[in-house]
């Protein structure tokens, strides 16, 4: 057996957000089934359909965005039959190109942060472990062969958590990858396979984690979907020490305590130190040359 880590990104392609983060859930095989039908169960109970017949899927910016909380917020709470009725009515009017009703946008914007607390409660129910590395959205590249060619740190850093997670567990790992721009994903395959095969720590790294990544279309894989609302949350409502930049009082006060619980808690080691680690790691300079470890 072994586990899947489902990854996506925040902030990549020019995206109003304060940070760029890569990074995703990891989610054991046997639990991949059970999880997958858990969040189809949620989306009806929460919408009244499955999202995808409406030409949309559970992204963090569909469900968290300021304007769901202000909708969800214009009347008390509805009951399940008349939120799923009035979203519904949201939805099919969105198809049509229809003005929508005052309580169609309430009701769905509390089915909205419904679906969004309740994957949070199924990520820890299946035993998911979140990991993701962030950095400032400024941060460019530097026009050098080794920025070129190298993986990145905030990427190397994910993977050598990734790597001691599942070392710890004793079980091998996959990276499953959302879909995006297929040059830029060839590129990043083949900074990843330079890293794994040319590296020393890169290939010990291979001793669990399987250097090749499967890319699946986000629209059609939960999973991704549900790493896509975390990634968002860490964006949005998560700070570690250094992270300055302003954060969303509603997204941290509700979702920041789920992201600390889930994410990995470890331990590391360098020239023979043990040191405690995190899965969200916060890399200042994804491409300068350091030593050291970045918090």
């Amino acid at each position: 057996m072994s586990y899947l880590l489902f990854m996506d990104e925040s902030g990549q392609f020019g995206e109003s957000t304060p940070y760029e983060v890569r990074g995703g859930i990891a989610l054991h095989a046997r639990s991949i089934w059970p999880f997958v039908k858990a969040v189809k169960n949620l989306e009806i109970t929460c919408f009244g359909a499955a999202l995808h017949q409406y030409r949309t899927e559970i992204k963090g910016h569909r469900l968290l965005d300021t304007q769901r909380f202000e909708w969800a917020a214009q009347a008390g709470l509805m009951n399940d039959e008349e939120r799923r009725k009035h979203c519904l009515g949201f939805l099919n009017k969105g198809l049509e190109h229809r003005p929508q009703q005052r309580a169609e946008f309430t009701a769905y914007g509390q089915a909205c942060l419904m679906m969004a607390r309740g994957i949070f409660e199924l990520l820890q129910t299946h035993n998911a472990t979140i990991f993701a590395g962030v950095i400032p959205r400024e941060a460019r590249r530097p026009d050098t062969h080794e920025a070129e060619e190298f993986l990145r740190k905030d990427h190397v850093f994910l993977l050598e958590r990734y790597f001691y997670f599942l070392e710890r567990e004793q079980q091998a790992g996959l990276l499953v990858m959302d879909e995006t721009e297929k040059t830029q994903d060839r590129q990043f395959v083949r900074r990843l396979e330079d890293y794994f095969t040319q590296t020393a720590n890169g290939r010990y790294r291979t001793t669990w984690i399987v250097p090749s990544p499967f890319f699946v279309s986000s629209d059609m894989t939960y999973p991704v979907q549900a790493a896509d609302v975390c990634i968002y949350a860490i964006n949005f409502g998560f700070r570690l020490p250094k992270m300055a930049l302003p954060y969303r009082t509603e997204i941290a006060g509700e979702f920041g305590p789920w992201l600390r619980k889930l994410q990995y808690k470890g331990e590391g080691e360098k020239d023979g130190n043990v040191f405690p680690m995190d899965g969200i790691v916060y890399v200042p300079d994804p491409y300068e040359s350091r030593t050291g470890r970045h918090q």
